[in-house]
């Protein structure tokens, strides 16, 4: 059997144990089609003989910048790593500048690009990019030259002697990846991953992921170039999932009903907005309906695994999955078993409730410096507790600093920064990777976060306050799409809030206001008079110093694009407190 050592071995022990005839697939022209193993495999070598013939030698890099995930990255990166070369995927929705950064800073050599709104930006910058040879395009477009040439290229086999001695040379410790994370703060920093890091990592992972091997069906829309998804690519590929690949965030529901998929990951916003979508529907029920949804909801939000809660809980449990579970689960595509969720922390509520319908929400905690998984739950062998993130993947050591910082060593550990020694020293000490990260580890070995520690705080009278905690109480709330608690020096902590406009809509109309212009909405007394019931409720929570004692609303979505989050839709605190800073002054008084 082949054995995985580096990252394109996965496609031929697929191959070899599995030979699926949907290994990857993706719609196109609203019609799915389907690539197996051996495809997969044949239009990888092919690239990588079109690329040889391009020129293209061990450890040159090579950028992809995809809007969406789609079956031609995995066979760009398969065709890239076979020659030692360097697979540099980057963030479509980063800014110009900082596209313009990441190409001049990994010198890529070729870039391919997924559609007309990324070649935009490549275009734009390409005069300040001095190593970039050409780009090649997915998508069909006019001006920009195809992919397929490079797979014509390499159409004639009499080089593949010359890419199998490529691959025969490249080793586990070789450098497979750069990974530039879109930071909260500061340009972007390369991360440089070799094929062990990730191999290790997806091979260590998969020991969690109680799934039926080339049986089983995953769904994917997490974009690719973050180190979280991908990593799950290449676990799928050892597994013989089907991988389906989602066409865009807002067609998820109907690419469920299609792929129905056993499998998934996401972020805990995503599942936010699922529940959320979810409450929307029980609301409109009326009478016995009604009452019926609320009373399986309340269950599932005490819900305890490997019923903690006694017999009559669990009773009870049985007939609201049958009754009102059994519905969320039909409108998820029905298959749905495991989702493993990542990149910040989830709400417990969300973990009791998806856990209640059957939805297997795991949790698990990691970052792109280490490939990322770290730890993660698995609801077998009592391995899953809710409000942590799971116990240590294998070969993982954890030590906590004295100040509380999770410390990691293992073989998914990064090699470093690229060209970045200095940044790389700060958190490499000792062999072990400084995450920056607040937590603890409990009795039975289970990890709990508690909080960033860039991310914690003192007030002027020199109490501390975990941000990330009382946001996720108050995110709980409706009214509140996301929030962001500030006071940092000041005399008590406050926020900044992004109602939840759709929301306050429907709430307005419930009272008889027209609320439709967000502006209007951020600014109505009537709004903030309820939002400030919200406020009360949750502070009840929280120590004196801790609660929130103010409030602003801002009269805006807070968006990517906007720049108040990043891809992974973490806060940027920074820019968001810039935003709005004739809000943040007022809350103070100045």
């Amino acid at each position: 059997m082949h054995k995985v050592t580096r990252l394109f071995d996965f496609p031929y022990y697929q191959l070899e144990k599995f030979n699926l005839k949907k290994s990857l697939v993706s719609k196109q022209n609203g019609k799915w089609i389907f690539t197996s193993t051996q495809d997969y495999i044949d239009k990888a070598n092919a690239i990588s003989r079109g690329l040889l013939r391009l020129g293209i030698k061990p450890n040159d890099k090579i950028a992809v910048i995809s809007m969406t995930n789609r079956t031609e990255w995995n066979i760009i990166d398969v065709g890239v790593l076979q020659l030692g070369a360097q697979n540099v995927p980057i963030y479509p929705t980063i800014s110009e500048e900082d596209y313009a950064f990441v190409l001049n800073h990994s010198e890529a050599k070729y870039c391919f690009v997924s559609c007309d709104e990324v070649l935009s930006k490549v275009k734009a910058v390409k005069k300040d990019t001095p190593h970039l040879k050409e780009v090649y395009s997915f998508d069909d477009l006019s001006d920009c030259k195809s992919w397929n040439e490079v797979l014509s290229l390499g159409e004639d086999a009499s080089n593949q002697n010359e890419v199998e001695d490529l691959k025969n040379i490249v080793k586990p410790e070789d450098l497979a990846t750069l990974i530039y994370t879109s930071g909260t703060t500061g340009q972007p920093k390369g991360v440089m991953l070799s094929h062990n890091n990730l191999v290790s990592n997806a091979i260590a992972s998969s020991e969690r992921f109680p799934i039926e091997d080339g049986n089983t069906v995953s769904l994917s829309f997490l974009p690719l170039c973050h180190v979280y998804e991908r990593m799950l690519i290449y676990l799928y590929q050892y597994r013989g999932v089907t991988i389906y690949y989602a066409e865009a965030m807002d067609k998820i529901s109907d690419n469920l009903k299609e792929a129905k998929p056993h499998v998934m990951t996401a972020v805990p916003r995503l599942l936010e907005k699922v529940y959320d979508g979810i409450i929307a529907k029980g609301t409109q029920l009326t009478g016995i309906k009604k009452k019926l949804f609320f009373w399986a909801v309340d269950l599932g939000l005490k819900y305890e695994p490997y019923g903690q809660n006694g017999w009559w809980y669990e009773r009870k449990l049985k007939i609201a999955r049958k009754l009102i579970f059994s519905k969320w689960k039909e409108a998820l595509g029905g298959n749905l078993s495991l989702i493993a969720s990542g990149s910040a922390a989830l709400q417990p509520r969300l973990s009791r409730v998806f856990n209640a319908a059957e939805f297997g929400v795991m949790e698990g905690y990691g970052l792109t410096e280490t490939s990322p998984v770290v730890s993660v739950n698995d609801m077998r062998e009592k391995g899953f507790k809710i409000g942590t993130v799971g116990k240590l993947i294998a070969q993982t050591e954890v030590k906590i600093a004295e100040d509380g910082e999770i410390c990691v060593k293992g073989p998914q550990v990064m090699m470093g920064y690229y060209k970045d020694k200095e940044k790389t020293d700060t958190v490499i000490k000792d062999g072990y990777f400084h995450t920056g990260d607040i937590g603890e580890i409990d009795t039975k070995g289970f990890l709990k976060i508690t909080d960033r520690k860039k991310e914690m705080f003192k007030t002027s009278g020199g109490k501390y306050v975990a941000p990330q905690l009382l946001e996720n109480r108050f995110k709980q709330s409706r009214f509140i799409e996301q929030i962001m608690v500030v006071g940092e020096g000041e005399k008590m902590p406050a926020a900044l809030i992004q109602p939840n406009f759709e929301f306050l809509e429907e709430w307005g109309k419930r009272q008889g206001m027209a609320l439709s212009n967000p502006q209007e909405i951020a600014t109505n007394p009537k709004v903030i008079a309820r939002i400030q019931e919200e406020v009360d409720l949750a502070n009840e929570d929280f120590a004196k110093w801790e609660k929130v004692k103010q409030f602003r609303l801002t009269p805006e979505i807070w968006s990517i694009d906007g720049g108040h989050v990043t891809p992974t839709l973490k806060l940027k605190r920074k820019i968001i407190k810039e935003k709005y800073l004739s809000l943040y002054n007022d809350i103070y008084g100045r």
